[in-house]
């Protein structure tokens, strides 16, 4: 390798280095999110429900400049297809956790809501255990991507369906409490949209662990996972 070619590819691992930075400070944010906005509607606090919805502003401007800097880096460093395949799947990557970020907007915009309604029987601790478990999730997604680890990707991937189960038995347990006492139904219909948010945060960071395999290893998971969050589905056939 000549001197220009050691200058290029020095300068193009300075900007990749400096655009991972920004997906690490991004996940932070976008983890921090998930429990706070869980905790919120746990403890009923409405400051800090707030708190979260401000900060959805940072985390969409980091998307908005790692988008910026991959496209520059493609622009500059006329990456190689190898090369180019990390500076796409980072702004996938990106894409995938400003999506969290919304549904954990959302998680807490519905606590000003519940606030003002009677608590439902243990069941913002049965969301929290749900958004924890997601949580863990993306750290490990976002672990996998630092270490360029498939195998952990692939564990990621893997415990979806258990934060699908428990949507699916919260489910049941939401239509169980209507069913008892209509009164009920307002809290539960915005508890429910609550869990299926997480449902689907777990199925970006699935996205983003899917992400990793495919840096990795240059090829998509064999078999897409079935999905298990069919209850609704299901209750609907039976009735």
């Amino acid at each position: 390798m000549n001197t220009d070619e050691q200058h290029i590819a020095s300068a193009y691992d300075r900007d990749l280095e400096a655009i991972q930075a920004l997906i690490m400070k991004m996940g932070g944010l976008v983890e921090a999110a998930i429990i706070q906005s869980a905790k919120s509607l746990e403890e009923r606090d409405v400051d800090l429900a707030e708190k979260v919805r401000l900060a959805d502003r940072a985390i969409d401007d980091l998307e908005e400049r790692i988008n910026d800097e991959a496209a520059r880096v493609i622009a500059l460093r006329a990456p190689t297809a190898g090369d180019l395949r990390t500076v796409l799947s980072v702004m996938k990557i990106s894409a995938n956790l400003e999506r969290v970020g919304d549904y954990a907007k959302n998680m807490a915009k519905r606590t000003g809501v519940l606030v003002q309604m009677a608590p439902v029987n243990g069941s913002p601790a049965a969301i929290r255990r749900m958004a924890k478990e997601v949580e863990v999730m993306l750290k490990d997604a976002l672990d996998a991507y630092i270490q360029r680890d498939a195998e952990l990707a692939a564990d990621v991937i893997n415990r979806d369906i258990d934060v699908d189960q428990m949507y699916n038995a919260l489910f049941r347990e939401f239509l169980t409490f209507m069913m008892e006492d209509p009164r009920n139904i307002t809290a539960c219909m915005h508890l429910h949209f609550i869990a299926k948010n997480i449902e689907r945060m777990g199925d970006h960071v699935t996205n983003i662990a899917e992400q990793v395999i495919y840096l990795v290893t240059g090829e998509r998971p064999d078999e897409m996972r079935a999905k298990k969050d069919r209850t609704s589905v299901d209750v609907i056939k039976e009735a």
